[in-house]
């Protein structure tokens, strides 16, 4: 297990929100837990320093193209790009220093996914580079792939099956527990247990970490075997969480 770092992006500057409250008209419903007039190479130098590769940038929307390059070009080779990726743009990102492209919406319509769409993904950026963002919500005690901003149901379900087939069409995951996500309330430890039970490649925890004893249970849960991002909870987006904290942390279990 290992801490992979973020870089969330909002009209071009660093922010944490609470995931849940981003949808189209996000002006006017989005909870903001952060906001730093701290450029994004600034975070991307830290993360560089301090050897966390993997790690992963997120466009919140329009507007966050020329401050994720600049990310990509400060530490090239480290970090992941994700948000509004389709073919035409994915190799541009690569090109610029993304290790990996991170898809979601693009790869799903009318509630499934669309396999034509998912091989060209694959064809144009190798499934080698391709990450994809399984974030999640539950509804009726199952937890649904969501898509859109995550305000949309799709009818693929977090299962075993689901996790093994995608995996042949991918490096990667990254699954964001929605309900929990920016709000510093726990991890939504269902999730974790089942990417550490059913996962079989790398994978990708996000929400709700608070604590280092929320990174233990993420270890234990998940056996081992999946990854934490922090995001809200982390002091240098205005958490309580020393970030050197958790840099120990990962170091002690080396």
């Amino acid at each position: 297990m290992r801490f992979r770092p973020c870089i969330d992006l909002l009209n071009g500057r660093v922010v944490q929100i609470v995931g849940g409250s981003l949808t189209d008209q996000h002006d006017q419903h989005l909870v903001v837990n952060f906001e730093t007039q701290q450029s994004p190479a600034d975070y991307a130098r830290l993360y560089q320093s301090d050897n966390l590769v993997g790690g992963h940038i997120i466009a919140l929307g329009p507007g966050n193209q020329e401050a994720a390059l600049t990310v990509l070009s400060t530490f090239p080779g480290g970090m992941q790009m994700g948000g509004g990726i389709i073919p035409e743009n994915a190799k541009s990102y690569l090109d610029a220093g993304a290790s990996h492209v991170i898809v979601t919406s693009y790869v799903f319509r009318e509630g499934q996914v669309d396999r034509e769409r998912l091989q060209t993904l694959v064809q144009r950026v190798g499934k080698e580079r391709l990450v994809l963002d399984l974030s999640c919500r539950k509804r009726d005690g199952v937890y649904w792939v969501v898509t859109d901003r995550w305000q949309c149901f799709t009818e693929v379900a977090i299962s075993a099956e689901t996790l093994a087939w995608l995996a042949d069409q991918c490096a990667e995951f990254l699954v964001h527990a929605v309900d929990v996500e920016g709000k510093r309330l726990g991890i939504d430890a269902s999730v974790v247990e089942m990417l550490g039970n059913w996962s079989p490649i790398p994978v990708t925890y996000a929400g709700g970490v608070r604590s280092l004893a929320d990174l233990d249970l993420i270890r234990n849960l998940g056996q081992g075997r999946v990854d934490a991002t922090i995001g809200s909870a982390l002091d240098i987006f205005g958490g309580d969480l020393r970030y050197q904290d958790v840099l120990a942390w990962q170091a002690a279990l080396n």
